[in-house]
Order: C-alpha cells, then sequence, then structure tokens
C-alpha cells in the first residue's frame, strides 16, 4: 500500500457538502452508475470509511445498520456495507481491501454480528474473508417476504465474533427500507 495512503472515519451527519459530491463523484468514477440519490438513502448516523491519497479522495465505503436473519435464527443487528468504491486508476494498490478491512473493524467494535453487501464483483470480497450466500434471498416488509432471485450469488457475509453458527445454504432475509439488497 501506498506510504501517503490515509483513512479517515466519518458519520453521515458530519460529511460537509463538498464531500458528499467527492464521494458521489468517487462511486460514479468506480462504478459507471448514478450515485446522485446515495445521501438519500443514508441515515444520519451511516458511518463511512474514506480513504486519502496525497489528500485526495480515493477509496469510500458506507456502513449502515439493518436486520438480516437468517433462517432459523432471530434478526442479526448487521452492518449492510455499501457504496464501496475506490477510483479506477488506483485499484489493485489495496487501498480498497484497506477500507474494506476498517469497515469490518469498526463493525466489530460496535458489537455488530455481521456484515453484509451486495455486489457483482464477489471474487474482490472473497479474497478477504467474505462468503458468498448461497441459498435463497428475500426482503421482509409489512406485507410479508419479497423474494429477490436476482441477487442469489451476489450477496456476502462476512461473520463477526458475535455471529452465531448459521447456514449459508438457508433462506437469508432483510428488512425492506425502499430497498431490499
Amino acid at each position: 500500500m501506498e506510504a501517503s495512503f490515509t483513512l479517515k472515519v466519518m458519520k453521515t451527519k458530519e460529511l460537509n457538502t463538498d464531500m458528499r459530491v467527492q464521494i458521489i463523484s468517487l462511486c460514479e468514477d468506480a462504478h459507471g452508475a448514478d450515485f446522485s440519490k446515495l445521501f438519500e438513502y443514508l441515515p444520519w448516523d451511516g458511518l463511512h470509511v474514506i480513504g486519502y491519497y496525497q489528500e485526495t479522495m480515493v477509496a469510500h465505503a458506507v456502513r449502515t445498520t439493518r436486520w438480516a436473519q437468517p433462517e432459523g435464527l432471530p434478526p442479526l443487528k448487521t452492518a449492510y456495507i455499501d457504496a464501496v468504491s475506490t477510483r479506477v486508476e488506483m485499484q489493485g494498490r489495496g487501498i480498497g481491501s484497506a477500507v474494506m478491512r476498517r469497515i469490518v473493524a469498526e463493525a466489530v467494535q460496535e458489537d455488530y454480528h455481521i456484515c453484509v453487501l451486495e455486489t457483482d464483483k464477489p471474487r474482490f470480497y472473497t479474497r478477504l474473508g467474505w462468503e458468498i450466500w448461497r441459498g435463497p434471498l428475500a426482503g421482509r416488509s409489512k406485507n410479508g417476504l419479497v423474494p429477490t432471485p436476482e441477487a442469489q450469488g451476489h450477496v456476502l457475509v462476512m461473520r463477526l465474533p458475535r455471529a452465531p453458527a448459521m447456514d449459508l445454504t438457508g433462506l437469508l432475509t432483510i428488512e425492506d427500507q425502499g430497498r431490499i439488497w
């Protein structure tokens, strides 16, 4: 990893307008997708890990609290990880890995049971110890379960020290917050 690389940890409510614009730009650069509404979905207590290289923002991930429920278990306090991004020209240098290790470490300190994310690039995460959820997936809404077969193979879990034993081939549900995964 680069010597002039640093990490900052901040809550959503602490981010000024310029930082929010930089995060949106970073996410759009990394994913080639529209992230303009990102902050409409994030609660004020979302936790951002931001990577800087020579004082330029080059990497980001955010954690929000959700409640995932593996089959046969009660809902677990879940660190839902989102907007994981590294500027394209900075990828492959260990920067994204450092951001992910830090966001997981923060979740451990805050007594989460598991971390969960959805991605179309599972290989990056499995190298870091994440596991692909192989069972069916669904959202929990006030009207019952909403199956999400399109997310199959793209939802990953990181077991933290407080995680109970769970079957990765069973049903995994998460509360519907206007979006599911």
